[in-house]
């Protein structure tokens, strides 16, 4: 059986195209080979990891018109920078203040973050606990 060249070459595009997205999938997003047992856990790796390319390729996509020289992997280091963190504050009577907070967009990442038009959401209202429970304020 004889193929077109043209078809070989069409060939040869999907097999880069699906080498590329492994690449991918190995190094921007770091899966590795976990070993599963159970084929349900082994059906939802596969599922976790198809939605994280798929995350990649949509970022790709936004990137071009709006900003073409960068790559995905470099947004996400530039935003791998903003951390969510809980302060949390004793109180005189026993109780703790807890103030969940992520940290401030550097210069670079607001940019980046107007350019892709994301905005984080608002901060969220600070939690006093008490003994085996907590109250939102």
């Amino acid at each position: 059986m004889r193929q077109e060249p043209a078809e070989l070459w069409q060939f040869y595009i999907q097999l880069t195209e699906i080498e590329a997205a492994f690449r991918t999938l190995k190094d921007d997003l770091g899966l590795r080979p976990i070993y599963h047992r159970l084929e349900q856990r082994i059906e939802a790796h596969i599922f976790v990891a198809f939605l994280a390319y798929c995350l990649h390729v949509t970022l790709r996509a936004r990137l071009k018109p709006l900003a073409g020289g960068l790559t995905p992997r470099a947004v996400l280091d530039k935003f791998a920078a903003i951390q969510m963190l809980d302060v949390h504050f004793p109180t005189t009577d026993g109780r703790t203040l807890i103030l969940s907070r992520y940290t401030d967009l550097g210069i670079d990442q607001k940019i980046l973050a107007e350019q892709l038009d994301l905005t984080l959401p608002p901060q969220k209202p600070p939690k006093i606990t008490a003994a085996d429970r907590s109250l939102t304020r």
